[in-house]
């Protein structure tokens, strides 16, 4: 058992120890991908929506280092077609690009880094395969292949990481992208050496102009998942059963982490934070700190025409139209508000509805996001219309006819107030968590 060879189903043990939601059905997928031209795959969504669950489950799954018979069995997989056919049969390559960004000393080395880590490793398992200077993965590849041959799986887990933390240095993010060229490019060495590759980031393939930097990468992303929209997160169903099993309010998770939705599914949940309500019995913002509120804050103040507009619109519980063809793929090459919308919907700050081209924010836990991040700006006309709806909403739910003519004359002056969203609980009253319609005038 190694470290990025063959790295052994321990990670998906532990997983199985807590409460899972079986998400197996995406390895029958990637069975039916394996030495197809569609065998590599790009699979992206939001930070906390099960990436590295996937990412291990698949080593597991692969690894041909282990027996992972017990861990799988009874799951959905283990009554598909392919199981038996690919259950523990490949050399695989486990990549985490946030751990070596944790371990370098300077990110401009991170990747020379990977592919001295790699080869050592191939090096050290393959001895006849990886000459003593060789100082390429690809190469290394071949090598060992050519020794054992077998080919190799390759698991990617946060690809995007060093796009994120070195989001403007260009020549690095060239030479990372230099690096996956190299190995899934296609051709008689991919063909000869890889029968499969799973990639998962929050961000889809960095393009440059209109083309993906890694063209052979099939794509699925939070604006386009196509068929693997259930393994995005947490579908209703899944969330039904687990309410039911530790007897917690259904309706409340909907209101709180629900509000994601794809053509062919309509209700999907954010998993990390269902989970956690479950642990602690209560429902909050589960995947929003401090650093997120700073980060979304310097999103939403981008200075593009119409961009603040649209989330104040969003924030009274309105959608707004998009156009998502534009987006790079980057946290910082943004030429309209359509990019930081599209940027925001990968992020998970928003949903998007694909058959309207529309977006929106999705649930009580992010639209908290939101709130605090706006009054970090200085919209101070915004902040204080906000302000001013939790006293209206107060005094109405009150019934305060004089707080409530009160709190309306604030309204005359440059923003007026246009309607009060607010929930029910499960007793059929007003819930007190609520947003504002305003509108400039």
């Amino acid at each position: 058992m190694g470290i990025y060879l063959n790295p052994g189903n321990h990670g998906f043990e532990v997983i199985l120890n807590g409460r899972y939601v079986d998400k197996t059905g995406l390895l029958d997928y990637i069975n039916s991908t394996i030495d197809t031209p569609m065998k590599l795959t790009c699979f992206s969504r939001p930070r906390r929506f099960g990436k590295s669950f996937a990412a291990k489950m698949a080593c597991a799954y692969y690894d041909r280092s282990c027996d992972s018979h017990k861990l799988f069995a009874g799951l959905e997989i283990s009554n598909a077609a392919s199981y038996e056919k690919y259950l523990n049969q490949y050399d695989v390559i486990y990549l985490d690009i946030t751990r070596f960004l944790s371990l370098t000393s300077d990110i401009r080395n991170i990747v020379k880094e990977i592919q001295t880590a790699v080869v050592d490793e191939l090096r050290q398992t393959y001895p006849a395969g990886v000459r003593e200077n060789e100082g390429t993965i690809a190469n290394a590849l071949m090598g060992v292949v050519q020794t054992t041959k077998r080919k190799f799986i390759f698991i990617i887990d946060e690809w995007d990481a060093l796009f994120r933390e070195a989001k403007s240095d260009e020549n690095l993010q060239k030479e990372y992208v230099q690096l996956l060229r190299g190995l899934f490019k296609g051709g008689t060495a991919t063909d000869t050496t890889i029968a499969a590759a799973y990639m998962t980031g929050i961000l889809p393939i960095k393009k440059y102009g209109t083309e993906s930097a890694l063209t052979d990468f099939k794509e699925y992303s939070m604006v386009e998942p196509f068929n693997l929209s259930g393994y995005i997160g947490f579908t209703q169903e899944e969330v039904q059963t687990l309410c039911e099993e530790e007897h917690a309010d259904f309706t409340k998770m909907k209101q709180w982490y629900d509000g994601y939705s794809f053509s062919n599914l309509k209700s999907v949940y954010s998993p990390n934070s269902v989970i956690n309500a479950l642990s602690f019995g209560k429902f909050k913002s589960y995947w929003t700190s401090s650093e997120t509120y700073e980060s979304l804050k310097g999103y939403i103040t981008q200075n593009f025409d119409g961009l603040r507009d649209d989330i104040i619109r969003m924030l009274g519980g309105q959608r707004v139209a998009i156009d998502t063809g534009t987006f790079q793929n980057d946290v910082t090459s943004f030429n309209c508000k359509d990019d930081v919308l599209t940027l925001l919907i990968h992020l998970g700050y928003l949903a998007y509805d694909e058959e309207e081209s529309e977006v929106y924010i999705p649930n009580l836990e992010v639209a908290d996001a939101f709130r605090i991040a706006v009054k970090e700006t200085d919209w101070k006309a915004v902040n204080k219309a906000l302000a001013q709806s939790d006293k209206l909403l107060k005094a109405t739910l009150n019934g305060d006819c004089e707080a409530v003519a009160a709190a309306l004359e604030d309204y005359t002056g440059r923003l007026l107030l246009v309607g009060i969203n607010y929930d029910k609980d499960e007793k059929g009253k007003n819930a007190k968590r609520h947003t504002c319609v305003i509108e400039e005038r």
